[in-house]
């Protein structure tokens, strides 16, 4: 009998509290179905859920269930998810959110954003995508203990306690600066990221014309992971780089 297809964002480092408790995620939609399909993906990553069809029930949820993330729809009927988060922050300033947005709604998500929100994905879009996201914003956020310090895609594996690198159980030696640029682009891993957001986070400043820093990094490493082996770093002519497992 041939084996079902592994969801990927499963192979995700378990994310729990520091006592062992799980994490817990808000999702708020007025949309049944979408909310039960989000739901059932984090409940497989072994999270715990509560649900609110709307931005008062959200409020009155997040009361008792004291969320560690929130999932908010932009626009729902009475209070929309920005006035949501607003409110849910008054109780919980710190707990990180991710707002859904309509596909073509950009000033949607310009508002969610600038009001607080710390990301977004846009609908339609893969469970794979939104768990990757949020495992990010747990992760940032403190709340959580993993299991092991190490982040791991496909046989690139970078302990953030030990500073080790190693692909298929090889050592790879790397500064401390392409060991920021690796571990960025693995927190990233599947999503394409830009030059900008490359020099503000590995860097911290805006190099202004000298961008061309990201390309010679990205170089440095390619060299040290993927020579010789099948690639994981890619270049999207136009847009950045994108890190993801490499092609069996």
């Amino acid at each position: 009998m041939s084996q079902p297809p592994r969801n990927s964002f499963t192979d995700l480092p378990p994310l729990f509290h520091p006592d062992g408790t799980p994490i817990r995620a808000l999702v708020v939609d007025d949309e049944a179905s979408l909310t039960e399909l989000i739901s059932m993906g984090l409940r497989m990553a072994n999270w715990e859920v509560a649900t609110a069809a709307g931005g008062d029930e959200a409020v009155r949820t997040a009361r008792s269930f004291r969320p560690d993330v929130l999932v908010l729809d932009v626009m729902m009927p009475g209070m929309d998810g920005i006035a949501a988060l607003g409110r849910i922050r008054e109780l919980y300033p710190e707990v990180p959110a991710l707002f859904l947005t309509a596909r073509d709604a950009v000033q949607d998500r310009i508002t969610g954003l600038a009001a607080g929100g710390d990301d977004y994905v846009t609908k339609p879009f893969s469970m794979e995508e939104l768990m990757l996201r949020l495992h990010r914003l747990v992760q940032r956020s403190g709340v959580a203990a993993s299991d092991n310090a190490e982040l791991v895609v496909g046989d690139l594996v970078l302990n953030q306690d030990t500073r080790e690198v190693t692909r298929g159980g090889t050592d790879i030696e790397l500064t401390a600066t392409q060991w920021e640029l690796l571990r960025y682009l693995m927190e990233n891993a599947r999503r394409v990221v830009s030059k900008a957001q490359i020099l503000d986070q590995v860097w911290n400043y805006d190099f202004g014309g000298q961008a061309n820093i990201v390309e010679l990094y990205v170089s440095y490493l390619r060299k040290k992971i993927d020579v010789g082996r099948e690639p994981m770093i890619h270049t999207v002519r136009g847009v950045g780089y994108v890190l993801k497992p490499a092609v069996a």
